[in-house]
């Protein structure tokens, strides 16, 4: 048995970086770098680090799921077959994802059609002039943001079992970490495993820039994460050398020394409670939302939240918004561990908005002087008469 998803309607695009891969659908949305309106979009950039090949890899899918919907994702191989295995989960997770989302909408058509033969007053009300009308029994949003998490729980199920099944892929102690992005319409769903990160910038009701972290790092070091590894017979510790990086090891033997307690691969771990099941969460974007960015630890592990989104925000094109973040990563890697290989360095930028970042920045300030002007007319003191 192989992997098996249907991409019938959907075309990949590489680019020159075999690391980045662009999706358009058939009738032409997205294609090759930042063209056909993709440049709206998201930007995606990637840099191979100085530890051996790029083993980070980054997509962008464009009419995903609807006809303006989006998937990003950015996945983080580690291991002698990292590079590997994070660009065959990056090629098909976004698909298995969409295969298993379409397989929950035709179970909920199913019973739909079931529901249709029972009891009609069961799925309608009375008005007090004694009309009749039929009334939902959920809200179709949550039922759709329900559907898409179930959706990728089950895909990276399957994504991590189909791994298993790869010929000449040692999946032993090689794995990959994935943070995903799914846009549909107003709605943002976050699927996150491992130590990748997604951060939203958002202007505050005062006219402040924020970043506000998405997703949790996946880090044996948090408690949880931990406790989990311990029940299964996993050890948690640091090395001497390195004393705040907590790291996963078999029960009898110093190895492999796992920096994140969540993956997809790393098989050996799987039963000492390494997992890979995603955290997945959802998010209403507003007016003031105004760009998320998906990056690999290799940018998070020297460059704070707040400073991601200020570079992405003091960039002048938006498609060069993840270069100047990665440019800027990989500088702070030469002056922080001046001793040390720099890390491959990936992001993506996905935009919230069709408008330039410093308009929809404005205005969002604009918005909040005016409203912080009105709060202080309404409680000032009427002059003396």
């Amino acid at each position: 048995m192989g992997i098996c998803a249907s991409s019938e309607q959907l075309e990949h695009v590489h680019e020159t970086d075999e690391s980045i891969v662009y999706v358009k659908d058939e009738q032409g949305r997205g294609g090759r770098g930042m063209e056909s309106g993709a440049r709206k979009v998201a930007s995606l950039f990637s840099q191979r680090g100085k530890k051996g090949p790029n083993q980070d890899s980054v997509i962008l899918c464009q009419g995903f799921g609807m006809e303006d919907g989006v998937f990003c994702g950015v996945f983080d191989g580690h291991g002698r077959c990292g590079q590997f295995i994070s660009k065959l989960v990056r090629d098909y997770l976004p698909f298995m994802i969409l295969s298993h989302r379409n397989a929950l909408l035709l179970a909920a058509a199913d019973d739909d059609d079931d529901a249709a033969f029972s009891d009609d007053a069961a799925a309608s009300s009375t008005d007090s002039s004694g009309n009749s009308s039929p009334q939902p029994s959920a809200s179709a949003s949550a039922q759709m943001l329900e559907e898409w998490r179930q959706a990728c729980a089950n895909a990276f199920a399957a994504m991590d079992g189909e791994l298993k099944l790869q010929p000449n892929l040692d999946c032993a102690f090689s794995g990959t970490t994935a943070v995903c992005a799914i846009k549909q319409g107003r709605d943002l769903i976050i699927a996150n495993l491992g130590d990748s990160r997604a951060v939203l910038a958002t202007m505050s009701d005062t006219g402040y820039l924020q970043a506000v972290q998405l997703t949790v790092d996946h880090k044996p070091s948090v408690a949880e994460e931990a406790a989990r590894i311990k029940r299964s017979g996993g050890r948690v510790f640091g090395l001497k050398d390195e004393p705040g990086v907590m790291r996963v090891w078999l029960p009898g033997e110093n190895s492999p020394g796992l920096a994140m307690a969540r993956s997809l691969g790393d098989m050996r771990l799987k039963r000492h409670g390494v997992i890979s099941a995603p955290e997945v969460t959802s998010r209403r974007v507003t007016g003031a939302d105004l760009f998320m960015v998906l990056a690999t630890d290799g940018v998070w592990d020297v460059l704070s939240n707040e400073e991601v989104v200020s570079i992405v925000c003091a960039t002048p094109r938006k498609q060069h918004a993840s270069k100047a973040v990665v440019e800027a990563a990989v500088q702070r890697w030469r002056a922080k561990f001046p001793t040390s290989r720099v890390d491959d360095c990936s992001a993506v930028c996905l935009f919230l908005h069709d408008h330039t970042l410093g308009t929809a920045a404005a205005a969002s300030a604009a918005a909040a002087a005016a409203a912080r002007k009105a709060r202080r007319a309404s409680t000032a003191t009427p002059p003396a008469s």
